[in-house]
Order: structure tokens, then C-alpha cells, then sequence
């Protein structure tokens, strides 16, 4: 089975009322603002209630899932709004959470620790919240990845 490359894949609410391939089109170049020229192909599976697109340049399609937060919505003619989830085509575009690491652990060891399950595309330390007097790292980093196969739920990590 061939992996697919720059695509996007919007996996819609299975209960939403169907949207006709024109009303598809017209949303991705009106609110998701998808850019004609780098588009090369636009599937639509019915049945699963997913649209993938293929676009020219991973980072263009890196770009579009950034600014949709991973989730959009489509608004039908009736005014009933169905829900979805927009990924990276795959296994996926993931937030993942890791607990335990020290401080001292640096984001590049991270890295190379995480680079066999897929493409680490950020690292970010989680704060406490401003409800605590210390609004300090909490010892949680949150690491964005394009995977190529799932993470296990533990693993050694050494420097």
C-alpha cells in the first residue's frame, strides 16, 4: 500500500448529512482558503465521510493544519453545522503529552528519541496555570508529530 505524501485528510462527523462534491470545493477554497494553484488532487470518500487533499509543498499543508488547530466546521444551507477533524494523511498529525523528563533533558535528545515513530514538528513545555502562584514549567512537554507508526505508551529515553 503506497503512504501518501502532502495530503490532508478531513474526517467529518459520520452522522453529518452528506455535502455535494461542489459545496466541497467551494468550502475549501472559502474558509479553509486553500490556494488552486497548489492543490493537486481532491478525493472524496462518501462512505468513510472523508475528504483528502493532496497538496504541491509539505510545508504548505503543515501551514493549513497550524491554522485550523486540527478541527473545522462545515456549515450547511440548512444552517446544521457538522464537525471534523483535519490531519495529516497516515497515521496522522498527533499531540502527544510526555511525563517524568527532567528539566535537563534537552528537546534535541527528545527528538532523536521520538525519530523513529515520525516527523517531531514542535516541542512545547506545559506551564502551570495562572491559578497557581508558580506559573513555572510542570515537567510535561507537549511534542507535535506527523507519525509513521503508533508510540509506545512508555519509553527510556537516555542521554
Amino acid at each position: 500500500m503506497a503512504i501518501r505524501s502532502n495530503t490532508i485528510v478531513f474526517t467529518f462527523d459520520p452522522a453529518s448529512p452528506r455535502i455535494t462534491a461542489h459545496d466541497i470545493h467551494e468550502w475549501l477554497h472559502e474558509e479553509i482558503r486553500i490556494q488552486e494553484q497548489k492543490v493537486q488532487t481532491i478525493e472524496i470518500d462518501g462512505i468513510k465521510r472523508q475528504v483528502y487533499v493532496k497538496l504541491t509543498k509539505k510545508d504548505y499543508m503543515s501551514s493549513i493544519i497550524n491554522s485550523t488547530g486540527g478541527s473545522g466546521a462545515y456549515t450547511h444551507h440548512t444552517g446544521e453545522i457538522s464537525r471534523m477533524e483535519i490531519a495529516v494523511a497516515g497515521m496522522g498529525y498527533k499531540k502527544l503529552r510526555i511525563a517524568s523528563l527532567p528539566p535537563e533533558l534537552i528537546d534535541d535528545t527528545l527528538r532523536t528519541a521520538l525519530a523513529p515513530f515520525g516527523q517531531v514538528l514542535d516541542i512545547q513545555n506545559e506551564k502551570w496555570a495562572r491559578t497557581y502562584r508558580y506559573t513555572v514549567d510542570n515537567g510535561i512537554r507537549q511534542v507535535t508529530m506527523v507519525l509513521t507508526q503508533h508510540v509506545r505508551s512508555h519509553l527510556v529515553i537516555l542521554e
